[in-house]
C-alpha cells in the first residue's frame, strides 16, 4: 500500500525549514470510519496516535457506504483506493415508482468524468479493515475494550475505566451517542419520524431466480424504489458480489425506538408488511433475506440539534459525534472523513500542545458550515414526496457535495490564517505573484525587485515575430482554487477538474530572442463590487526576464528557453542562475527546415471569455485587471500535437538551490497534470 503523505503546510516563505518539533501525543476516542480516518490522517502527519475502543474488537457495524469523489479522493491521496479492496464504481441510478415503473434510468459514466476522483460504493467492514491496516503499518496504536469515562479537556487527557490516558489532545469520534460529547456539550437526540431496515444479499441469489434477475442484470448501478413516506435503495458493494439494502419508513411501523441504537433485530414479516404495496418483484428479492435472517435490523434514525461548538481547550469532535447524519445521501461517513482531512491539515507536524487550542477552533471554523449545510441536505432528501416529487434540488446538492477538496480548501485556509497571523513574517511586494504566497525576508524580497526594475525592455521595441506554443491540460480545479487570490476569484463551473495551460512565447527581434512562460486557469470569473461579472482565463504570473512592458504584471524573474528541432520534437527548460526546475515536452509538431509547414489559420488557445483576468497591488490598492483578447496584426497559424507526447514536469528545490523561488516552484510542482489534451503551436506576424 502506498506510504501516506504528510500534510503539512510550508515554512515561512523564504525561510530554511525550521527544525523539527516533537510530535503530539493524540487520543482518539472511537474507533468507527471517522476515529480510524484521523488516526490515518494525523499519523500520517507524524504524531503520536492512539485510538481508544469500547468494543473488544475493531468491527464496524452496518453494511455498505458511498464513497463519493469528495471523501474518496481524500483516502486516495492517503493512499487507499477501493478498487483495491472490491469497491463498485457508482455508473447507473435507476429510479423505480413504488410499483416498479421505470421512472429515470441514467447513465453516470459520463457525468462522473466531471470530478477528479472516482464514486464508489464499498463495503464499510471492508473500507474499516483497511483503515486499521494502514494505521497499524504506519505505527499507531489501536486499544480495545478502553471505555473512556471522562476527558480533561483542558488538559487534553482521557480518564479511562483502567487507568489515565495521557495526550495532548483528545479527539471525540464515538459516533452519534458520544461519550466525549458531553464535555463538550450537552445535546439531546430525537427521533427523525424515520426508521431503517439494513441487510446484504448475495447477489447470485438474484440472478438465480429468474422473477428478481432483471433487477441485477445492470451492474454498478443503484436502484431506488420511492413511495410516499417511505423508499428502498439497492446497490451493490464487493465487486457487485453483494447487493445492500437500506429501507427507510415511518418508525412507528417497525417499532423502532432509540433506545435500540444500531442493533435491533428485525423479522421478514416486519419488513414485508411495511412494504406490503410495493412492487411484487423487489419484494421477492428481499424475501431472500430469509437465508441470513439474524443480519435483518431495524433502527430509529436520530437527530440532534445544531451544536453551538465542537471544540473546548484540548477537546475536539468529529463526525457523527459533532454532526449526526441520517442516511438519505450516504454522506456521514463522507463528512467524519472530511473532518478528519480538516484536523490533519490544521495540525501538522511542529503543533505545540499550547497551540493546540486555537488550531481546533480553526479545525472547527473550516469545517462548521460545510458538515451542516450537508446535514441539512440529507435531511431535506430524506422528507416524504410532495405530489410525487422529491423536494430537494438534487444536481445543487450534487455540485456542492462532490465539488470540494477538504485536503485543498483547509490548506487553503490554513495558509492564508499563517500569513495574517504573522504579517511581519510574511510580507507580498508589488510584484509579487500572489498565488505562490508571501516572500518572509526583506532579502528575498529586494531581489526580485531588484531584477524586474533592472530589465531592459529597448530590445522588444521592434519585434518581429513571435513563436507561441501552448500545452493544455486537465487539473484539479479544487487545487487551483487555493491558488486564487481572493474570493471575488472563482471558477464558473462547479466540476472538480478543471483546464489549465502552460503557454511559451518566444519573441524574435533583431538581437535575438526572448522567452517567457505564461500559466494560466481558464474557466474563472471575477464578481466586481457592483455585483457584475466578468470571466476569461485567469494568469497568475509571468515567468522569464521580462513582462514585455506590461506594467504591473505578477512576476517571476527566471531563464525560460524554448527549443523546436526537425522532427517535431519542442522543449521548454526553466531554470533560475543554472539550476533547472522545470520543463515541457512534446512531439509530433510537423515543421520544415525554413520554418513551420503545414499550418493552417485559427484561433490561439487559450483565449477564452472577456479576457485575461489579472490581480495586481500597489500604490493604489488591490484590483483586477482585465485585458480583453488583442486581435493579433498579420498572420498566424497553428498545429495540434499527440497529447499522449506531451510532458510537464516541475520539481521542487531546497533553499540552498533556489533562495528566492524555491517555494513557488513547490507549488508550480504540486498543480496535478491529469492529461495533457494538446498542443498547439503558432507563429505571429507583425
Amino acid at each position: 500500500m502506498a506510504s501516506i503523505p504528510t500534510i503539512t503546510p510550508p515554512p515561512p516563505r523564504g525561510a530554511p525549514n525550521p527544525t523539527p518539533r516533537a510530535p503530539l501525543k493524540i487520543a482518539i476516542v472511537g474507533g468507527g470510519i471517522g476515529g480510524m480516518s484521523a488516526a490515518v490522517g494525523l499519523r500520517g502527519a507524524g504524531h503520536d496516535v492512539t485510538v481508544y475502543e469500547q468494543s473488544t474488537n475493531f468491527t464496524e457495524q452496518g453494511a455498505a457506504i458511498h464513497l463519493a469523489p469528495n471523501a474518496n479522493g481524500i483516502l486516495r491521496r492517503w493512499g487507499i483506493t477501493a478498487e483495491s479492496f472490491g469497491g463498485n464504481a457508482m455508473s447507473r441510478l435507476v429510479e423505480h415508482a413504488a410499483d416498479g415503473r421505470v421512472r429515470r434510468d441514467v447513465d453516470l459514466s459520463r457525468a462522473n468524468e466531471r470530478w477528479q476522483h472516482p464514486w464508489h460504493l464499498v463495503h464499510r467492514g471492508t473500507l474499516h479493515v483497511v483503515l486499521q491496516a494502514q494505521f497499524k503499518q504506519s505505527g499507531g496504536v489501536a486499544k480495545t475494550k478502553a471505555r473512556v469515562e471522562g476527558v480533561e479537556s483542558e488538559a487534553g487527557r482521557v480518564l479511562l475505566e483502567r487507568g489515565e490516558g495521557i495526550g495532548d489532545v483528545v479527539v471525540g469520534a464515538d459516533g452519534i451517542y458520544s461519550t466525549t460529547r458531553s464535555f463538550v456539550k450537552d445535546a439531546k437526540l430525537f427521533s427523525s419520524g424515520k426508521a431503517a431496515f439494513r441487510f446484504l444479499i448475495p447477489r447470485r441469489l438474484a440472478e438465480e431466480d429468474p422473477v428478481t434477475a432483471p433487477l441485477v442484470e445492470k451492474r454498478d448501478a443503484l436502484h431506488m424504489w420511492y413511495g410516499e413516506d417511505r423508499r428502498i435503495v439497492m446497490y451493490p458493494c464487493n465487486n457487485n458480489d453483494v447487493l445492500n439494502f437500506v429501507c427507510i419508513h415511518p418508525d412507528t411501523e417497525s417499532f423502532a425506538t432509540e433506545r435500540d441504537e444500531w442493533g435491533k433485530q428485525a423479522t421478514l414479516y416486519q419488513l414485508l408488511e411495511v412494504y406490503k404495496d410495493f412492487d411484487p418483484v423487489v419484494k421477492a428479492l428481499m424475501t431472500k433475506v430469509a437465508h441470513q435472517l439474524h443480519r435483518l435490523q431495524v433502527w430509529q434514525l436520530l437527530d440532534m440539534k445544531t451544536l453551538p461548538t465542537w471544540t473546548t481547550g484540548r477537546l475536539v469532535l468529529l463526525g457523527d459525534a459533532a454532526h449526526p447524519f441520517t442516511p438519505h445521501q450516504g454522506q456521514g461517513a463522507g463528512q467524519a472523513i472530511e473532518d478528519a482531512a480538516a484536523l490533519t491539515v490544521v495540525l501538522p507536524l511542529g503543533t505545540t500542545p499550547d497551540e493546540v487550542p486555537e488550531r481546533l477552533a480553526l479545525y472547527q471554523h473550516i469545517r462548521y458550515e460545510r458538515a451542516h449545510v450537508i446535514q441539512e441536505y440529507s435531511r431535506l432528501a430524506g422528507r416524504d414526496w410532495v405530489n410525487g416529487e422529491p423536494t430537494v434540488d438534487m444536481m445543487a446538492y450534487t455540485n456542492y457535495n462532490f465539488g470540494h477538496d477538504e485536503l485543498d480548501h483547509a490548506t487553503n485556509i490554513f495558509k492564508r490564517w499563517q500569513w495574517a497571523k504573522n504579517p511581519d513574517a510574511y510580507r507580498f511586494s508589488p510584484q509579487t505573484p500572489t498565488p505562490f504566497g508571501p516572500f518572509s525576508l526583506p532579502e528575498a524580497c529586494s531581489s526580485i525587485e531588484k531584477s524586474n526594475s533592472t530589465l531592459s525592455h529597448a530590445r522588444l521595441e521592434h519585434p518581429r515575430t513571435k513563436t507561441i506554443a501552448t500545452l493544455k491540460f486537465k487539473t484539479s480545479r479544487t487545487f487551483l482554487e487555493t491558488l486564487l487570490p481572493t474570493s471575488q476569484f472563482r471558477f464558473t463551473a462547479p466540476d472538480t477538474v478543471a483546464t489549465a495551460s502552460y503557454v511559451t512565447t518566444m519573441t524574435h527581434h533583431p538581437n535575438g530572442a526572448e522567452t517567457n512562460l505564461r500559466l494560466y486557469f481558464h474557466g474563472v470569473q471575477y464578481t466586481k463590487a457592483d455585483g457584475s461579472v466578468v470571466a476569461g482565463s485567469y494568469l497568475p504570473a509571468i515567468f522569464g526576464p521580462s513582462t514585455e512592458g506590461e506594467v504591473g504584471v505578477p512576476s517571476v524573474p527566471c531563464e525560460v528557453a524554448m527549443e523546436c528541432v526537425k522532427g517535431g520534437t519542442c522543449r521548454v527548460v526553466v531554470s533560475w542562475e543554472g539550476v533547472k526546475f522545470g520543463e515541457l515536452g512534446w512531439e509530433g509538431v510537423k515543421f520544415g527546415e525554413l520554418g513551420w509547414e503545414g499550418l493552417e489559420e485559427g484561433k490561439l488557445t487559450g483565449e477564452e471569455g472577456d479576457g485575461v483576468l489579472m490581480y495586481q497591488r500597489g500604490g493604489d490598492g488591490e484590483k483586477c485587471v482585465v485585458l480583453p483578447h488583442a486581435g493579433q496584426t498579420g498572420t498566424f497559424v497553428s498545429v495540434f500535437g499527440g497529447k499522449k507526447a506531451a510532458e510537464v514536469k516541475f520539481e521542487a528545490r531546497d533553499w540552498e538551490q533556489l533562495p528566492t523561488l524555491h517555494h513557488v516552484v513547490a507549488v508550480l510542482a504540486d498543480i496535478p497534470v491529469l492529461e495533457a489534451l494538446g498542443v498547439e503551436v503558432a507563429v505571429v506576424g507583425v
